[in-house]
């Protein structure tokens, strides 16, 4: 659908979803984001809503200067997605089996591996470079040099709240494993960090919102905040392959590696910052919860426990910064859906699906979230559909 635009303060609101439908909350941050100095564009995606200083679900173009908060915490979240030989047809009846393997393998929440992983030791991970990744570790932030140990014990690891790990059947009934998640502790702590220096600074005091603090190019601190940011973005893209790699053993050691037949892998970060070019002007882009869509690229939008998964293919409309959705968004907060759904609710809106249905995932319930169809509709001149993928396995932390 074609965009709608709302008045900002330097430049436009430039909006796929009807306005009226995003909470006043949001809407507040739009506007003071709308408004910053260094603003050059802003895109709003159909999965908006409120987040912690900018909205989840927007796309902040900003010439020489970043917002860390903007950001967010998880620097880097995203998705990565593989398709199998297999298909619906080869999996047993019962699934439940399976998804104890695959949290066994992976450990989820607060978890960590016993013993750091062996990238060398699996199976079709063509990650290279491991050496220099780890040793660049000595140049972050002075804060977290003692955290390389944990660092290495989360890579290849889940996390909780949204994240997950899925086996997913398309329309054609082929098998596909998708997951969600980015760069754990040591991505949390390098951003909240770096949140509070930028608060400090003097360029910042008379911000509607602490929390759209920005660096500036040119100065120490900002060239500090993109030397960690950029890692702890290659840290999460990492972890995702990981991850992947070990979810594919699962299914190669029970299934066999030619009846696997495991082709392309898609990832694609959606809390992230890039250095893009838009009308001959270098400007940093931060997609918080949305992904790049540029023409011919792949991506990955989710929807919920239930609802499904799109394998798209970018449009790359430049109105939007080439960007689209990350998901469905949420259309409640998580103590909202704690206080509005049961365990009862749980079970049946995930009917159908190997997962957890129990209280410490009620916040995730499908219910809670935007309606899938509905954000896909919003930006057909964002993306096209490639596949539609549906839920018959699902990992999730607390």
């Amino acid at each position: 659908m074609p965009h709608q635009t709302l008045k900002g303060g330097r430049v436009p609101i430039r909006m796929w979803t009807d306005p009226a439908e995003v909470e006043d909350l949001a809407l507040d941050q739009l506007r003071n984001v709308s408004a910053l100095p260094w603003i050059e564009g802003l895109a709003v995606m159909p999965d908006v809503h409120y987040g912690k200083g900018a909205t989840v679900g927007s796309v902040i173009a900003m010439r020489d200067a970043v917002s860390p908060a903007a950001v967010g915490v998880d620097i880097g979240c995203g998705m990565t997605a593989a398709k199998s030989a297999l298909t619906v047809e080869d999996l047993p009846d019962d699934l439940a089996p399976l998804r104890s393997r695959l949290e066994k393998a992976i450990p989820v929440g607060r978890g960590s591996h016993k013993n750091a992983v062996d990238p060398s030791g699996l199976p079709g991970l063509k990650e290279r470079g491991w050496y220099d990744f780890w040793k660049e570790f000595d140049d972050l932030h002075p804060a977290v040099r003692g955290r390389l140990g944990r660092a290495r014990g989360q890579m290849g690891t889940l996390g909780g709240g949204n994240h997950f790990l899925e086996v997913c059947a398309d329309g054609e009934g082929a098998i596909w494993l998708v997951l969600h998640s980015g760069s754990r502790n040591i991505g949390n702590e390098l951003a909240s960090h770096h949140i509070e220096a930028a608060q400090k600074l003097p360029h910042n005091q008379d911000l509607p919102d602490k929390d759209l603090a920005v660096f500036l190019a040119g100065t120490a601190k900002m060239d500090d905040y993109r030397r960690d940011l950029f890692w702890a973005q290659e840290y999460a893209r990492r972890n995702r392959a990981v991850m992947m790699a070990l979810a594919q053993g699962v299914l190669t050691r029970q299934f066999g590696e030619k009846r696997c037949g495991w082709g392309q892998i898609i990832s694609c970060h959606h809390n992230y910052v890039a250095e893009e070019v838009y009308g001959g002007v270098e400007l940093l882009v931060t997609r918080k919860g949305a992904i790049r869509a540029g023409g011919g690229e792949l991506g990955i939008i989710p929807g919920s426990m239930a609802t499904g998964t799109y394998i798209v293919r970018g449009l790359g409309n430049e109105e939007s910064y080439n960007s689209a959705s990350h998901g469905a968004g949420r259309r409640m907060s998580r103590n909202k859906a704690r206080k509005s759904f049961t365990v009862d609710d749980l079970i049946a809106q995930t009917e159908g699906v190997e997962c957890r249905k129990d209280g410490g995932v009620l916040d995730e319930i499908p219910g809670a979230y935007k309606d899938l169809e509905s954000v896909m509709a919003a930006q057909s001149d964002l993306v096209e559909v490639v596949a539609h993928l549906r839920q018959l396995v699902c990992v999730k932390g607390g």
